[in-house]
């Protein structure tokens, strides 16, 4: 089958994707893989970013390179200064690669799969699409108020979930022809020998809706060592984070961000337990997924799609939000304490059987074939 991948989002690009944390983004690249190992022709299609061994299809970034240059600033340093002159252009990029990409699609492919957190801009091209096209969305879909009224204007197009609790965040109007959740490679992420096993780890944006100041308020209650790995981008972090990091030296350290899967593998596989707080529905939850294939329980709130990956008293605990803060972090401290009667290897196993790589292929595979009765 030629099957076209688009990524549309100005974070792929050289000079973005290895500096930030972009779980779609990893997810394509794999993707492209698991499907050219399938047997398939693979396009994909991104602002700046190539994958090995499928056809790539970059945009023209000339235009806001040219911008960068007259300001004397890096991708990075335009979006922190002047953020909505860096969405007005990377919407411009967008545009252009989805037209480009339609356009490749009607001559050389079977399907396109937009796979992205943008589909605002690519719902009406895609009208003029000749082959289906399919989307993959990357957030609640009532997360903007925008998302709100545009899935709704076209509700025949085809949409595929990465959870279950993702579907229940739009109208029933919506056309979802399938849910496939999330997948990383086998091999990425494996058991560690002899794990440390001396404390619990966070992984991820350090922003307020992760609820990273609930895992550290369970961990210093339940006096337990608690290691932080990851990016934080607004003041969260100097005004709540830094400050009880500071006060609480014993049991709290942030480790900084970790690029490769490597690093995250160790820092996984060496904890007791990895704490997902997310206070706000998530519709998937890949932190969850690289705790388990790395043989480490999840203590998560029930936030979404956590709910679906993490198996209550199986792979570890699903704790209750409450209204009173208290409360939440009492159901994370006994959490912590009952951590060590989940069996680790059933971690792994239920990793195995649910979310690799090869079997988020396989799944997209038999829904691609049912569009287009290849």
């Amino acid at each position: 089958m030629r099957i076209g991948i688009v990524l549309p989002h100005i974070f792929m690009t050289k000079d973005i994707f290895n500096d930030v944390i972009f779980a779609p983004g990893s997810l394509a690249i794999t993707l492209c893989k698991e499907l050219k190992a399938l047997g398939n022709e693979v396009t994909f299609f991104s602002p700046g970013y190539e994958v090995d061994g499928v056809r790539n299809i970059n945009a023209d970034l000339s235009f806001f390179e040219t911008e960068l240059k007259n300001r004397g600033y890096s991708y990075i340093e335009l979006l922190k200064k002047h953020p909505l002159t860096f969405i007005s252009l990377s919407r411009q990029v967008q545009s252009d690669l989805i037209v480009e990409a339609i356009k490749y699609a009607n001559e050389n492919l079977d399907i396109l799969h937009i796979f992205s957190l943008e589909e605002e801009i690519s719902l009406p091209i895609s009208t003029f699409s000749k082959v289906p096209v399919c989307f993959t969305h990357h957030e609640p879909f009532n997360y903007l108020t925008k998302y709100r009224s545009q899935f709704e204007r076209y509700p025949v197009l085809n949409y595929i979930s990465i959870s279950l609790s993702q579907q229940k965040t739009v109208s029933s109007k919506i056309n979802f022809v399938g849910n496939v959740y999330n997948g990383i490679p086998e091999s990425a992420y494996t058991p560690i020998a002899n794990p440390i096993l001396d404390y619990f780890a966070y992984s991820g944006r350090i922003i307020e809706p992760k609820g990273v100041h609930l895992a550290i308020k369970a961990c210093i209650k339940a006096k337990k060592k608690l290691k932080i790995a990851g990016k934080y981008y607004d003041k969260y972090f100097d005004e709540v984070i830094k400050p009880l990091i500071e006060d609480n030296k014993e049991y709290i350290e942030y480790v900084g961000f970790l690029k490769t899967d490597k690093e995250k593998n160790e820092f996984y596989g060496n904890a007791i337990a990895t704490l997902v707080p997310s206070t706000w529905d998530e519709p998937f939850g890949m932190v969850a997924i690289e705790s388990l294939a790395s043989a480490t329980p999840v203590i998560a709130l029930k936030s979404g799609a956590l709910e679906e990956i993490v198996s209550d008293n199986k792979t570890g605990f699903l704790v209750e939000k409450k209204v009173i803060e208290d409360e939440t972090i009492s159901g994370l401290v006994k959490a912590i304490e009952n951590i060590g009667n989940i069996d680790r290897t059933e971690c792994r196993r239920d990793f195995l059987e649910r979310f690799t790589s090869k079997k988020m292929a396989t799944e997209y595979m038999n829904i691609y074939r049912h569009l287009t009765k290849v």
